[in-house]
């Protein structure tokens, strides 16, 4: 029995493969999923997050394009880094985004539930593609902490190394 003033979590949702889009491909296992939302949900609380296709897609057609020697940017040190839902219908709408992150070399993962990465992304609906990037999108008002940036800093360069590491599994 539980306490009348005690509220219970909302359980996880569970995402069926079949209900997948074909294409998510490099999918994030359970230990990647739970690694990659911990850092959207610091990106958020960094302000270093863009959510929606329409944000993202407008962030990555701004950003450097393909020639990495022109760009100062290595594979080794993105810029951002893509986070795509698997469960999305219908698949249309985000399928045109790994070639668009392809294009910028920006490295892109696939998570198994929007729902999770609209919760982790501090909003109340799904979202169906957010993109973590390395530096702040917007300005705060109040003065930033040292130890919030060098933490945000280790976040993130967690998250291009599982992004990386998903990458090498891709299978054609």
């Amino acid at each position: 029995m539980s306490d009348a003033g005690s509220v219970q979590p909302a359980p996880e949702p569970t995402v069926v493969q079949g209900t997948l889009v074909p294409f998510a491909n490099p999918l994030a296992d359970e230990k990647e999923d739970k690694k990659i939302m911990k850092a959207v949900d610091k990106a958020t609380k960094h302000a270093a997050l863009k959510r929606g296709v329409k944000e993202v897609v407008k962030s990555l057609r701004k950003s450097p394009a393909a020639s990495l020697a022109s760009s100062g940017l290595s594979l080794a040190n993105p810029a951002a880094v893509c986070i795509l839902a698997a469960d999305i219908s219908p698949m249309d709408v985000i399928s045109h985004l790994p070639v668009l992150c392809e294009d910028h070399n920006v490295p892109y993962v696939y998570v198994s539930s929007r729902a999770r990465l609209g919760r982790a992304s501090a909003t109340k609906r799904p979202t169906s593609v957010v993109l973590v990037t390395k530096d702040k999108v917007r300005k705060r008002k109040e003065a930033e902490k040292e130890g919030d940036a060098e933490e945000w800093a280790e976040a993130y360069a967690q998250l291009v190394k599982v992004a990386k590491k998903a990458a090498k599994r891709v299978t054609v």
